[in-house]
């Protein structure tokens, strides 16, 4: 038995969940009933505990739902790694010990982290308490800054000495190679000369969400001073990739609001937070990767770009569509990518929006000028395609025929990428009304001068019908569907850009986590389509590189499974597609079981003045949107006729 099983036997969820007492859990026959305590909602209680198989959903406004691992990183805002070790701890199950080589890397990562720590002190000294560090002090005032918001954030300076902190910090016992590992010193080896990398700088700590510290961003005083911004180097602590400025504060706040502000500066989120706008982070000036996007995610679904008026406009708007993550290498120049977005909003099934600066301002400008006015700005916030579709017809002549064409080429595309077929149709006549064309010639760009739809590939051939094997304890039906669909993932990744084409054609959803409910499966399925999305090695070699200790088990049992060397590729691609309308079908049928239970329980909740008309209401809008879903996957998994 893994440690993950050991654990989830050891441990009931509803114990877990009852620890939160807003939820209210009551037992209702098998399961139990209670109120989500992911969003606010206290007059529908939508919120199940499934204790037989472990798992917890929200029938509401989250629609989301997991095990125990899935309910932890969700109430915590944490990864699957740090939620293993805590219920791990709690269950009172012992992880594989730490080789001796593993157990000399932490304690030489936390000796770097000490480091850092001791290094946020020494800076802030020189920002509050000596008198070089005066202009630094008058400047984040003048900024607008108080006292408290620079010590809660641990504002520093950096003197222009070339060896200050150097000196300082091997005086205390820590080695120069200790000092270049943690990024505090630079070394130029034609002069064989070593030197303080932060010099005459406003010095931010960076730490990563569950507030330990990784690294600094430093911003100059000297106008100048190259460049504008200097972050610590990559290291084994600092990974501009993966970390957010500002969602050790920010964390409990997204939860709360239910949505996440990103901007692109460090000093915007500090203002901001200081105005009480603490749901607000910062991808660090460059554009936003798969990594923070899926931390924001386990966090809220609702994600505000607020980009200022340079970054937003057309000619950024229009580089951003081409270039797609090229803008990674852009320094600090946060390029708005439409398409790349997209396909991320898509993937994570989330609500992402864009809002626009107001001209020559930064976001700390325009709240500290008027809070109320931040609001406004932000409430006003467009879906991407809209903000695309505005920004590029914006000042144009649109009356020439030239200038159409180029819009439409351009906008085309993004809506072509949206899942959504409503949402597709609602675009492009919004897109025809504001180039006063037709719908048709929309249609026919879009499929390349055909109106007829292209043919599907789905091959009429009959699938692998084989029952998927599993390890011992994985006897949950969904589960055995899970693995069986992962481990045709893994086996021919090629497929999974043609099993996506498939569903985009049927009009289905694109294959995303949230079609995975146990979370080792949720965690491989990410780090799959991480390995199928880049580009540098071959997927099975990026699967090896980054596979973190907390999935091995799991994917060793995955690919444990039957054998596929021998099946032909349309015999798998098939079998996968059956798996992915099976797993989804089975997935419906349980919530609408589900939906049905509640309304009849509804009865019950009588003393905790639950609006019974209101959670009707809800119940059967989810009903209905359930039970036609249900229609089209069973229909799809019908045999198809051949009249001819």
């Amino acid at each position: 038995m893994t440690a993950v099983d050991e654990i989830k036997t050891r441990l009931h969820i509803e114990d877990l969940v009852n620890e939160i007492p807003s939820v209210k859990l009551r037992k209702s026959g098998k399961n139990y009933t209670g109120f989500c305590p992911f969003h606010e909602n206290k007059r529908t209680p939508a919120f199940v505990v499934f204790p037989d198989s472990g798992t917890w959903r929200c029938f509401g406004q989250c629609n989301e739902g997991g095990d125990i691992f899935k309910f932890v990183m969700k109430r915590d805002g944490c990864d699957f790694s740090q939620a293993l070790k805590t219920l791990a701890a709690k269950a009172g199950v012992d992880l594989e010990p730490l080789t001796p080589q593993r157990k000399e890397e932490d304690e030489h990562q936390n000796r770097l982290r000490q480091l850092l720590e001791e290094s946020v002190l020494f800076y802030q000294h020189f920002l509050t308490k000596n008198e070089i560090g005066k202009p630094a002090l008058d400047y984040l005032v003048k900024r607008g800054l108080t006292m408290e918001t620079l010590a809660s954030f641990g504002l520093g300076y950096a003197p222009e000495g070339w060896d200050t902190l150097m000196t300082h910090f091997t005086g205390r016992g820590y080695t120069v190679d200790e000092l270049k590992e943690a990024g505090l010193v630079s070394e130029n080896p034609e002069k064989e000369h070593i030197y303080d990398r932060f010099r005459n700088r406003i010095m931010i700590p960076i730490r990563d969400a569950q507030g330990r510290m990784a690294g600094f961003g430093a911003r100059i005083l000297n106008p100048n001073d190259n460049p504008k911004f200097l972050n610590s180097p990559q290291t084994t602590l600092f990974d501009k990739g993966r970390l957010l400025f500002g969602m050790d504060h920010a964390r409990k706040s997204i939860r709360e609001k239910d949505q996440v502000v990103i901007v692109e500066g460090y000093l915007d989120v500090i203002i901001l937070h200081q105005a009480g706008f603490t749901n607000t982070v910062s991808p660090m000036g460059t554009a936003l990767t798969e990594d923070q996007l899926r931390q924001l995610q386990r966090l809220t679904r609702k994600m505000i770009l607020a980009l200022d008026a340079d970054a937003a406009g057309a000619k950024a708007t229009m580089r951003g569509l081409e270039i797609a993550r090229q803008s990674l290498d852009r320094g600090d120049e946060m390029i708005f990518d439409a398409r790349g977005l997209l396909h991320e909003e898509s993937r994570l099934r989330a609500d992402l929006r864009v809002t626009a600066i107001p001209e020559g301002m930064d976001p700390d400008e325009v709240v500290l000028r008027n809070p109320a006015e931040w609001e406004s700005i932000l409430k006003e916030a467009r879906p991407i395609v809209q903000h695309v579709m505005d920004t590029l017809t914006s000042g144009r002549d649109l009356d020439d025929p030239k200038v159409k064409d180029e819009i439409a080429r351009q906008i085309i595309p993004l809506i072509e990428d949206l899942a959504s077929p409503i949402e597709r149709d609602t675009y492009r006549s919004r897109l025809a009304v504001k180039l006063h064309i037709n719908e048709e010639s929309l249609m026919q760009l879009q499929s390349g001068g055909q109106i007829k739809g292209r043919q599907s590939p789905r091959r009429q051939t009959k699938p692998v019908r084989r029952e998927p094997e599993g390890t011992a304890g994985w006897k949950d039906p969904l589960r055995l569907l899970e693995n069986h669909c992962l481990r045709l993932l893994l086996f021919k990744p090629d497929l999974f850009s043609v099993v996506e084409d498939e569903l985009k054609q049927r009009n289905f959803p694109l294959l995303s986590v949230d079609d995975f409910q146990s979370t080792e499966a949720q965690e491989a399925f990410l780090l799959l389509v991480d390995a199928v999305q880049q580009l540098e090695t071959s997927v099975h070699d990026y699967l090896l590189d980054h596979q973190p200790e907390s999935l091995n088990e799991f994917m060793q049992a995955v690919n444990a499974g039957i054998s596929l060397e021998n099946t032909p590729d349309d015999r798998i691609f098939d079998d996968l597609y059956d798996t992915i309308t099976r797993l989804r079908l089975m997935q419906i049928r349980e919530a609408i079981d589900t939906i049905r239970f509640l309304v009849t329980d509804l009865s019950q909740w009588k003393e905790q003045q639950v609006d019974e008309r209101e959670s009707l209401r809800e119940y059967n809008k989810k009903m209905t949107d359930l039970t036609g879903e249900r229609f089209r996957l069973e229909k799809a998994l019908q045999p198809e006729i051949n009249f001819q």
